[in-house]
């Protein structure tokens, strides 16, 4: 059996946040958890209570396409030693940075 991706965890997050909002009880949830994606109803009570500690939607990952470009390597440490500080990597890094950057290219930022 192959491990669940992240998008799939947010996504089974999501939905039994979704239940109990919409006040199924965790027994419920849990069976509905199971029944919709095939997984065994332990494994749906570890969704259930992970909803209820965080207790908001999480946000679902979209995948991401492997892109190679030069910086210079003074740029390169900097943003090393950013993604470190954060406890994040280049890649979200990175990432921000360029939403940022297009959207106050797009006059939405």
């Amino acid at each position: 059996m192959s491990r669940s991706t992240e998008a799939q965890k947010a996504a089974r997050h999501n939905a039994a946040h979704g239940l109990l909002t919409r006040g199924q009880s965790v027994a419920e949830a849990a069976l509905s958890l199971s029944r919709q994606f095939a997984m065994s109803r332990r494994q749906a009570y570890r969704y259930i209570e992970e909803a209820q500690m965080v207790d908001h939607p999480v946000t679902v990952a979209e995948p991401a396409a492997a892109v190679t470009f030069k910086l210079p390597p003074g740029l390169v440490d900097a943003i090393r030693a950013r993604a470190a500080a954060e406890g994040t990597t280049i890649s979200d890094i990175v990432s921000r940075a360029l939403r940022a950057f297009l959207a106050e290219v797009d006059g939405n930022g």
